[in-house]
């Protein structure tokens, strides 16, 4: 196979290329710094491009595209706000947020970017922050991948590669032997590790044109490790970002391990963002009595700042096992008799546009859809995106 690929190498032609740059849309996320860069991409007009060499093994004779000079989504404050560019909380937060959660929000979870290209081969050049690169539930791909999706005919994304990370640093190509066309590529960041740099590669006589970050109000989860991507095998699988493309809607994903519980100090945060819809997914990491005390208040908080914007509660998943271990429905009964509480509360007072998922709907009843009993794998995902997806629908319309 080796020996084949390196004869398909030596054997493509060194041409010539005519690479055409068009107009690219920026958005507040760009700061000052990017525009600057950017300039020196969407400048229209046709650029004659050198004869190129074959692409060697370790990338040589590829054309890099920084992500930074385009943006990602699911990023919800500017890059002059962030300590570093892939965080998910500004910088401020520190000191106000819980370590855990600060810590927590340094993972890219949720971010994408977006490129059309004509390009036979896409290569990753990144970088992650921690060379933890998988989970004993979690593997490498999921943790710490760069996952690659591609609109087929019909407009539709299709999942088409992932990188399997072995080191902090990685350097390789996603896919090669491409269908002649140019098509549109979104490509996911790692989850549950950061991310301190991203480029795209492409052979030297590709066209690229960067897509900038959609304009749409997102869809803002904030959340616990599920919401975070736990155990998904991939970045685009956890319900949020499923969500996204089903929905056709930016993301931005505040789901922090362990640690949503609802706190006033992440919903000052949350405040800050001007989303479509707010989902509220915090049970899986609260008992009642922390959801009897802080349900209600997070809710007022969200509608004072955003006084039109819905929001959506979501019970915790049922366990897996819970069937046949003790003291697993009532850790479910009463943090859900809490959540439904504060819930009729809302609505009772008046508050509009506050949609209600009920946790038995988030997996399915054969119990085969976690990969510990508690999180989701990618077919538990799908369920949870089958179950708030018409919530969704009728909250956003």
């Amino acid at each position: 196979m080796q020996m084949f690929l390196r004869s398909e190498l030596h054997c493509m032609f060194i041409r010539s290329f005519f690479t055409q740059r068009g107009p690219l849309v920026l958005n507040s996320n760009l700061n000052r710094r990017q525009m600057l860069r950017c300039s020196t991409i969407t400048t229209a007009g046709l650029m004659v491009g050198q004869p190129s060499d074959a692409v060697g093994a370790q990338g040589e004779g590829l054309q890099w595209h920084d992500v930074e000079d385009w943006g990602v989504e699911g990023k919800g404050w500017a890059a002059d706000q962030t300590d570093k560019y892939f965080d998910r909380l500004p910088k401020r937060a520190k000191g106000v947020v819980r370590d855990a959660v600060w810590n927590l929000s340094r993972h890219s979870a949720g971010m994408l970017t977006r490129f059309r290209t004509d390009a036979d081969q896409i290569w990753v050049d990144y970088h992650l922050t921690s060379s933890k690169l998988a989970l004993p539930h979690m593997p490498a791909t999921g943790v710490s991948g760069v996952d690659l999706y591609a609109t087929d005919d019909a407009g539709q994304w299709r999942w088409l590669a992932v990188s399997r990370p072995s080191s902090q640093a990685i350097k390789t190509r996603l896919i090669g032997n491409l269908l002649p066309g140019k098509r549109e590529y979104m490509a996911y960041l790692p989850l549950y590790n950061g991310t301190d740099h991203l480029r795209i590669g492409l052979p030297a006589g590709a066209t690229f044109e960067a897509v900038a970050p959609r304009n749409k109000k997102p869809i803002v989860f904030y959340g616990t490790s599920i919401t975070h991507g736990a155990c998904a095998s991939r970045p685009g699988m956890p319900h949020p970002a499923i969500l996204g493309r089903r929905l056709q809607r930016p993301v931005i994903n505040l789901g922090f391990s362990g640690n949503g519980k609802m706190e006033k100090e992440v919903g000052e945060y949350l405040c800050e963002l001007d989303p479509c819809v707010y989902v509220i997914d915090c049970l899986p990491n609260m008992v009642g009595r922390e959801v009897a005390s802080r349900a209600e208040p997070l809710v007022r908080q969200l509608r004072a700042a955003r006084p039109e914007t819905p929001v959506l509660l979501v019970e915790d998943r049922t366990y897996a096992n819970a069937g046949f271990v003790s003291g697993s429905h009532k850790r479910h009964s009463d943090s859900r008799g809490a959540l439904r509480a504060a819930y009729q509360r809302l609505v009772s007072d008046g508050l509009k546009q506050i949609g209600y998922v009920r946790g038995e709907s988030l997996l399915g009843q054969d119990r085969d859809d976690t990969t510990d009993g508690s999180h989701p794998s990618d077919l538990g995902f799908y369920r949870h995106a089958n179950a708030m997806e018409a919530a969704l629908k009728k909250l956003v319309s």
